[in-house]
C-alpha cells in the first residue's frame, strides 16, 4: 500500500518562494510574493525574514526587492565541488604546483567568512600549515576579497556596520573605507591580493571561478611565504591564477 505524502505547509511555502526564481524575473517584492503565491502578507513577511537571516534570500540595492541569497550558491558550489569542481581544481592545482611548487587553495564564501574546501600542498621544506576546512574573515584574505567585490557598498555596510575593522596583523586593512577602495581594483582586475593581512609572513593571489552569470561561486588562490617571493615568481603566480580560473570556469559552468 502506498504511503500518503506528508506535507508541511510552512516548508511548502519556503520551497514555493524559492521556485519563483526559476523564471526570468530576478527579484520580487513582499507584495509580489504574497499575491503570486496567495499567501497572507503577515506570514509571507515572517518567512521572508527567516530566509533572509539564513542567507537563502537577500535584499537588492533598493532594500525592497528580494533575490536569491549566497546560501543557495554555497550549496550548489558544495555539490559541484564534489564532482566537476573538485576534479578540475586538482587537475589545475597539480599543474600549478608542478610549475610553482607553492600551496594552491579552493575557497567558497560562508556568510562573512571564507571557507577553504580543497588544497594542494607544495613539496617545499618550508611549508604553510594546511588550510583545509579553515575559515577567515572575508576582508583579510585574497579569496574573501573576491567575494566581497561582488557586493554593493550597501551590502558591505551590512556585513561591516562599523568603520574600524579588526586588525589581525599590522598589514590588515584598518577601515571599511580603505576596504571599499581596494575592492574597486579587485572588480577591475578580477584578481585580489593578501599582503600579510592574515599572517604577517604570507602573501597570496586569488582569482574568481565564475558561473555562466559571471558570479564568483568559488575562488582559486596561491599562497607563498614572503621569503620566497620574487618579481618573476609573483608574475608567474598572477598569470597562473588568471589562466586557471578561466579554465575551471569554462570547464565546470559552460
Amino acid at each position: 500500500m502506498e504511503q500518503p505524502t506528508v506535507k508541511v505547509k510552512s516548508a511548502d511555502r519556503v520551497l514555493d518562494i524559492l521556485e519563483l526564481f526559476i523564471g526570468k524575473i530576478g527579484s520580487y517584492s513582499l507584495t509580489d510574493i504574497s499575491k503570486l503565491l496567495s499567501m497572507p502578507p503577515s506570514s509571507t513577511h515572517q518567512i521572508l525574514q527567516n530566509m533572509l537571516a539564513r542567507g537563502y534570500l537577500e535584499m537588492d540595492e533598493t532594500g525592497k526587492q528580494f533575490r536569491l541569497g549566497y546560501k543557495l550558491f554555497e550549496i550548489r558550489t558544495e555539490y559541484t565541488k564534489n564532482t566537476d569542481m573538485k576534479r578540475e581544481f586538482y587537475r589545475v592545482a597539480d599543474s600549478l604546483s608542478s610549475d610553482l611548487n607553492e600551496m594552491v587553495l579552493l575557497a567558497i564564501r560562508s556568510a562573512d567568512k571564507v571557507l577553504y574546501i580543497a588544497e594542494k600542498q607544495s613539496s617545499q621544506a618550508l611549508r604553510i600549515t594546511g588550510n583545509l576546512g579553515a575559515v577567515l574573515p572575508l576582508y583579510v584574505s585574497a579569496s574573501g576579497k573576491i567575494f566581497l567585490a561582488q557586493l554593493t557598498d550597501e551590502e558591505i555596510d551590512e556585513i561591516y556596520p562599523n568603520e574600524e575593522l579588526e586588525m589581525l596583523t599590522k598589514n590588515t586593512i584598518p577601515t571599511k573605507t580603505i576596504l571599499k577602495q581596494q575592492l574597486q581594483h579587485v572588480r577591475l582586475e578580477n584578481i585580489a591580493y593578501n599582503l600579510g593581512e592574515s599572517v604577517d609572513e604570507l602573501r597570496c593571489i586569488a582569482g574568481a571561478i565564475c558561473n555562466v552569470e559571471g558570479k564568483a561561486v568559488a575562488s582559486l588562490s596561491i599562497t607563498i611565504p614572503l621569503m620566497r617571493v620574487t618579481d618573476e615568481k609573483w608574475s608567474k603566480m598572477l598569470d597562473g591564477i588568471k589562466r586557471s580560473c578561466e579554465e575551471i570556469s569554462k570547464r565546470v559552468f559552460c
